[in-house]
């Protein structure tokens, strides 16, 4: 009796059956339009979003890598312009040093040469008081010969007694 009423499909079910579908139906269509379409656009719209930042991510990529390239070469140019530079100055400084070295050597030649000289007015001066000492001597002498009036053989012996009193260096340098 009830159970006939459960299974059996008659005519107002039927009929309620079909407008519930229709408004299944046009509720999927006009919330698919509603709905369903804003979000594939938005969808479609965020994809072309993310392919372009990728595509400005890989053009930025591609900047970075040629501007770490370009810097790379710079450093590369500066390290060479470093070292030239470096290069410059130790030959400037070497020249430098064989220019000192000349100075301090030709200066060392003046001191030595001033030296010579200075010696050899000393050794001239000894040599000008040395033949003053004989002068004066042989005056000496002169005056003890006129003096004494003695004969040869004492003169000798003052000449000798003369030279010992000078010394026989004297005669000798």
């Amino acid at each position: 009796m009830g159970l006939d009423r459960l299974i059996g499909f008659d005519p107002q079910l039927l009929y309620e059956m079909f407008w519930t579908a229709i408004n299944i139906f046009i509720l999927f269509f006009g919330l698919s339009y509603l709905l369903f379409n804003p979000v594939r656009d938005m969808l479609e719209k965020r994809k072309q979003k993310i392919a372009g930042e990728l595509a400005d991510a890989a053009n930025d990529k591609k900047s970075a890598a040629e501007m770490k390239a370009e810097y790379e070469q710079k450093l590369k140019e500066v390290s060479k312009e470093a070292d030239a530079i470096l290069e410059e100055a130790r030959r400037k400084g070497k020249a430098k040093e064989a220019e000192i070295i000349q100075e301090a050597k030709a200066e060392a030649a003046r001191i030595v040469e001033r030296g010579n000289r200075e010696v050899e007015l000393e050794r001239k001066k000894a040599l000008d008081d040395m033949k003053q000492e004989i002068v004066s001597i042989a005056s000496l002498m002169a005056e003890k010969v006129v003096a004494s009036s003695i004969d040869m053989k004492v003169q000798d012996e003052l000449i000798e007694e003369t030279l010992k009193e000078m010394g026989e260096s004297t005669w000798q340098s």
